[in-house]
């Protein structure tokens, strides 16, 4: 007979900030403990021993600060459910140790996350943030109607995307609609694709003038996009990121934007969020977004909706509906 928890007894600890229906969402099924001011270990450090002791659950974001010192003092976790796809803030193998497990929300915010990466490959491209500015200004009509500079467009480009996976097969898939040439770099080749596929990050860049970073984001690829990528790409070629800062040596690409090294960039993350370097800023030839790439109500829905059927599945013993790759089994409520 599958165990299961009891749910006034257990509580559902809430370590980050989400809008408020989906914390009455979660009110509505479980004990809630927080959001919390502080960042995740300092609010787990202060928290009440009793408090603590009936936290069975965590939801948190992907690049929530994790740690094994933080799960250390919730003795009685058994899941850390992330919002989103990303997982990389979380110490994947303490968790494993503990028979914690490990969900995500794998696709809910594909569709939301790629359409962004289009649109801010147009606004580098096209120059719409200048556009915008020059209407507004008042530039266009004193300038006696003069047009703002010819340049380059988007079909007939080259599209390197660096991870190939539900977002990134979205994006190759929205592209196409844009008669582009669409190659891909992944730690593997994907049969089920007709897409060129390139060993390594460098010779995709080389082959591209555009390059889409989309690749789920970890120690193993941090600054994977550095001075040499950009350099391939050369002084005509746009990078676009949606996937998390960490994956661009961002001193490197204000470098090549500044100089000349490449043409133009569309970010919607950065390095050290929400800081953006003034520099960065500054610069004329780069659209910036604040990370709203699963901003649409429809992908936040679903990224809720996995949670609570992940939350759910957890507290009634069942398997969990999407476990993170490699987080190992949970530990049955009946043992815990």
């Amino acid at each position: 007979m599958t165990a299961t928890l009891d749910r006034a007894a257990a509580a559902v600890l809430l370590a980050v900030r989400v809008p408020d229906r989906f914390r009455e969402r979660l009110a509505e099924r479980f004990v809630v403990l927080g959001p919390f001011d502080a960042p995740f270990p300092e609010a787990i450090a202060a928290m009440p021993r009793a408090d603590a002791e009936r936290v069975r659950a965590a939801v948190v974001f992907g690049t929530t600060d994790t740690s094994a010192a933080a799960l250390a003092r919730l003795p009685r976790l058994g899941v850390v459910c992330c919002v989103g796809s990303g997982y990389e803030g979380v110490d994947l193998e303490a968790a494993r140790k503990r028979g914690i497990g490990v969900t995500h929300s794998p696709g809910a915010n594909a569709s939301a996350v790629a359409d962004l990466a289009v649109g801010l490959l147009l606004s580098s491209i096209r120059r719409l943030p200048q556009a915008d500015v020059y209407v507004r200004s008042g530039e266009w009509s004193a300038s006696g109607g003069r047009r703002m500079p010819h340049l380059p467009g988007l079909t007939g480009r080259k599209v390197g995307i660096y991870g190939l996976g539900a977002i990134g097969g979205k994006i190759a898939r929205r592209l196409e609609a844009f008669e582009t040439e669409v190659a891909y770099h992944n730690r593997h080749r994907r049969p089920d694709v007709g897409h060129a596929y390139h060993a390594t990050l460098l010779d995709l860049a080389h082959w591209a003038d555009v390059l889409m970073v989309a690749v789920r984001a970890g120690p193993e690829n941090r600054h994977a996009v550095d001075a040499k990528v950009l350099a391939a790409l050369g002084p005509r070629g746009h990078v676009v990121n949606i996937s998390r800062g960490s994956v661009i040596d961002e001193a490197a690409l204000i470098r090549a934007l500044r100089d000349g090294g490449i043409a133009g960039a569309g970010l919607d993350v950065y390095e050290r969020e929400p800081e953006v370097p003034a520099e960065l800023r500054a610069l004329p030839n780069v659209a910036l977004t604040p990370h709203l790439g699963g901003g649409t109500t429809e992908a936040q829905t679903a990224m809720q909706d996995c949670v609570l059927a992940n939350l759910d599945a957890f507290l009634a013993g069942r398997p969990l509906p999407d476990p993170v790759p490699g987080s190992g089994p949970v530990v049955p409520v009946a043992a815990a």
